[in-house]
C-alpha cells in the first residue's frame, strides 16, 4: 500500500501525498509533476495560448502604415504587343499606299508612383486602431495565460484533494481490518459471535469498494489534469505536493485591481478601436487628395502607314482631387452605425467590470468563509482522529461496543472529507481572486 500522509497543525492544513491510486499507476518511469512543472508545461503545450500568440502577431504585422494606407504605391508596368496589318492609304497628291502583311510594333513601359496626401486624417484613425488591435490581442493573450494558469491550479489541487480522500479511506479501513482482528481474538476465546463478525467483515468489504471508487475519481481527476497539459492522457502519473492557502488577501485591494485584469483592459482597447472607426467613417466625407507621377516610354513603329516610328519618353506629375458630394447619405449611416458599436461597447465593459466585481465578493465571502470553518474542522479531525483510536483501544479491552466503533470511523471519515473539502474549497477560492485581479504568478 502506497503512504499518504497528512500532517495538521494549527496554521495551516500541509497535506504531503506521494500516491500511486491504482496499480497501473505504480510504474518506476511515472510521471512526477510539480505545480510549476504542471503550469509550465501547460504554458508551452495549450493549443488556445498558440492560437492567441498567433493572434498578437497578425495583429503585429497588419499594425503598419502601409496597411493604413499611408505610405506610397509604386508601380512598374511593360507591354508589347506584334502585329501584321493590310495597309491601304490615298495620299491628297495622288500616291495610293497598299500593302498586305504590314509588320508593326507597340511597345509601353511606365514606373507610376502616387501618395494619398490628405483624406480627413483617415490614415492616422486607422494607424492607431490597428496599434490598438495589437494592443488588445495582447491583453487577450495575457488573459488565456491566468486562465490556463488557473485551470491547471484548480485541476492540480483537486488531484490532490482527491488522493487524500483515498488516504481517509484507508485510514477507516485500518481501523476496520484491527476491529475485525480483534473480533476473530475474542471468536478463538468463545467471546464473540459470527454475526458482529460478519457485520465486521461487511464493513470492511463497503470500505474496499469505497476505496476503489474514490481511486477511480481520482484516476479521473488526473486525466481531466493531463488532458489541460496536453499530454497523453493514459501517462502514469504520481503527485506529491503541498497544499498552502494564503490567508492574507483583502477585499479592497482585490477590487482595486479588477481594471487591471486583461479582459477589462481589452474591453477598454475594443472602446478605442470603436471610438477609431468612428473618426475612419467620418473621415470619408472629407476630400481625397492624391500626389500621382509616372514616366512613360512609348514606341510605336510600322512598316507601312502615315507614321513609321512614333517615340515618346519624359515624367509626368499631378494631383487628383475627389469630392464625396451625394452617394445615398451611406457614409452618414455608417458613422452612425459606428457610434452606436462605440456606445455598445462601453456598456459591455460596464458589464463586465460589474459582472467581474460580484465574482470577486462572492469568491471573498467564500473564501472567508472556508477559512473560518478551517480552523474549527481541523480541531474536530484531530479529535476524531483521537476517538478512533481511543475507541479501539476500549473496543479491544471490551469497553466499547462494535457501534461505537462504526461511529466513531463514521466521525472520523466525515471530519477528513469536511477538513479536504474545505481546504480545497480556499484554495480555488484563492486561485479565483489572484484570475479575477490578475496576480496569478
Amino acid at each position: 500500500m502506497n503512504p499518504l500522509t497528512i500532517l495538521i497543525n494549527k496554521k495551516n492544513i500541509v497535506l504531503f501525498i506521494l500516491l500511486c491510486s491504482s496499480p497501473a499507476f505504480c510504474q518506476k518511469d511515472s510521471l512526477k509533476l510539480t505545480l510549476d512543472e504542471a503550469i509550465a508545461t501547460a504554458l508551452k503545450n495549450s493549443y488556445e495560448i498558440e492560437i492567441a500568440k498567433n493572434n498578437v502577431a497578425v495583429n503585429t504585422i497588419l499594425n503598419n502604415y502601409g496597411i493604413a494606407g499611408g505610405l506610397p504605391i509604386v508601380t512598374a508596368q511593360a507591354t508589347n504587343t506584334e502585329q501584321f496589318t493590310s495597309v491601304r492609304q490615298n495620299l491628297t497628291d495622288g500616291t495610293v499606299i497598299r500593302r498586305n502583311g504590314a509588320a508593326g510594333n507597340n511597345t509601353q513601359a511606365g514606373l507610376t508612383a502616387g501618395i494619398l496626401l490628405y483624406n480627413g486624417d483617415r490614415v492616422v484613425a486607422t494607424k492607431k486602431r490597428l496599434a490598438e488591435l495589437q494592443y488588445q490581442s495582447s491583453e487577450i493573450l495575457n488573459s488565456q495565460i491566468q486562465n490556463t494558469i488557473s485551470l491547471v491550479m484548480t485541476s492540480y489541487y483537486d488531484v490532490v484533494r482527491q488522493l487524500s480522500y483515498v488516504n481517509t479511506v484507508r485510514t477507516s479501513i485500518q481501523a476496520s481490518e484491527k476491529r475485525l482482528e480483534i473480533l476473530q481474538v475474542r471468536k478463538a476465546a468463545g467471546m464473540a459471535n459470527n454475526a458482529d463478525i460478519f457485520q465486521a467483515q461487511i464493513d470492511l468489504n463497503t470500505l474496499n469498494q469505497t476505496l476503489l471508487d474514490q481511486q477511480m475519481v481520482a484516476d479521473v481527476a488526473k486525466t481531466e489534469l493531463l488532458k489541460i497539459l496536453t499530454l497523453d492522457p493514459k501517462s502514469p502519473l504520481s503527485i506529491r505536493d503541498t497544499i498552502m492557502v494564503d490567508g492574507n488577501l483583502q477585499l479592497d485591494p482585490i477590487l482595486e485591481r479588477i481594471a487591471m485584469n486583461p479582459d477589462v483592459k481589452a474591453a477598454d482597447h475594443q472602446i478605442k478601436i470603436n471610438e477609431l472607426i468612428v473618426k475612419e467613417t467620418s473621415a470619408l466625407r472629407y476630400p481625397t487628395i492624391r500626389l500621382n507621377t509616372a514616366y512613360n516610354y512609348s514606341r510605336n513603329q510600322a512598316s507601312a502607314g502615315f507614321t513609321l516610328l512614333n517615340q515618346t519618353v519624359g515624367p509626368n506629375a499631378g494631383l487628383s482631387v475627389g469630392v464625396p458630394i451625394y452617394n445615398g447619405s451611406i457614409f452618414k449611416r455608417q458613422q452612425r452605425v459606428a457610434e452606436i458599436n462605440t456606445t455598445s461597447a462601453k456598456l459591455q465593459k460596464d458589464v463586465l467590470v460589474r459582472d467581474y466585481n460580484a465574482g470577486v465578493i462572492k469568491m471573498y465571502q467564500t473564501y472567508v468563509s472556508s477559512l473560518k470553518q478551517l480552523e474549527t474542522q481541523k480541531e474536530n479531525y484531530n479529535l476524531s482522529r483521537q476517538l478512533l483510536n481511543l475507541t479501539l483501544q476500549r473496543f479491544e479491552l471490551i469497553q466499547a461496543t462494535i457501534i461505537d466503533v462504526r461511529e466513531a470511523q463514521r466521525s472520523f471519515e466525515d471530519a477528513g472529507y469536511r477538513m479536504i473539502n474545505l481546504n480545497y474549497a480556499a484554495k480555488a477560492a484563492e486561485i479565483e481572486l489572484k484570475r479575477l485581479s490578475s496576480t496569478l504568478q
